[in-house]
């Protein structure tokens, strides 16, 4: 229903090939409106270029700005269940439900103040950047801290080997991988280290895919609970770690500067 009807035959037509809206980009003026909602045709003006993207690929509607090939109307009209206008706290927004395509979809969020509507918006988009790096990649990896826990097992295997620091320096970056578990474990209410060290028992004996069952508080199956990690992203963060850690040990002082004087006046 992304038609821009300029003449009352164009309604007359667009009722008989069942078009229920028209999204325009600029004002529509008063007498093309009325005559369109006469014809039970919802008018949106005003309309961001963006958000018409969207809808045409949500409805599969395709964007024409004239009206002048009548015979396309099946190849360009979008199709949704419903319609309607209704309030988000206190603004007014349209609400297009039941659309045939799917390819786009509007997620609102609330929050009680700015500060907590940015930090859900910027763990949304990390989500969201997530799903497309896993989609993009197609390998995952157990989760619940099943990966963190067999890479700090190989860390205490391999510094079991190694002479000198540098097996200090392994078995350091094994105990680092297990924090993470713990922190899983901590934002779920449950007790961390009893958590973790069953965890730690788990892998050592070698049982497949154990990890931290958050909806119980204990070690499951993570392949039977559906739990998996995108590969691309745990790569990507313990590679950020590791150099952000390295970083950290290169510096040899901190120098301050003297806080600056203030003269009573």
């Amino acid at each position: 229903f992304f038609f821009f009807f300029q003449a009352e035959d164009g309604i007359r037509d667009a009722q008989e090939s069942r078009g229920l809206g028209d999204v325009y980009k600029r004002q529509i003026y008063n007498y093309p409106e009325q005559l369109l909602a006469d014809k039970g045709v919802m008018v949106i003006e005003h309309a961001d270029f963006d958000g018409i993207e969207r809808l045409a690929a949500a409805t599969g509607a395709e964007i024409v700005s004239t009206f002048d090939n009548p015979e396309r109307a099946e190849k360009v009209l979008g199709t949704c269940k419903l319609i309607e206008e209704i309030m988000i706290g206190e603004d007014k927004v349209i609400k297009f439900s039941g659309c045939s395509k799917r390819e786009a979809c509007t997620i609102v969020l609330r929050g009680a103040s700015s500060h907590i509507l940015d930090e859900a918006e910027r763990s949304l988009h990390d989500a969201l950047c997530v799903l497309v790096s896993t989609v993009k990649s197609k390998r995952v990896t157990y989760g619940g801290g099943y990966s963190e826990m067999t890479m700090a097992k190989a860390c205490d295997d391999a510094a079991k080997s190694i002479k000198g620091k540098q097996a200090l320096a392994i078995e350091a970056f094994g105990k680092a991988l297990r924090q993470l578990p713990m922190i899983i474990a901590d934002n779920g209410g449950f007790d961390a280290a009893e958590i973790v060290q069953s965890l730690k028992v788990e892998i050592e004996k070698g049982t497949p895919a154990a990890g931290i069952d958050m909806n119980n508080g204990t070690v499951g199956n993570m392949k039977e609970l559906g739990i998996y990690e995108c590969l691309r992203v745990k790569e990507q963060a313990l590679n950020a770690a590791s150099e952000a850690a390295e970083m950290i040990l290169r510096v040899d002082d901190i120098i301050r500067c003297a806080p600056r004087r203030r003269d009573r006046a």
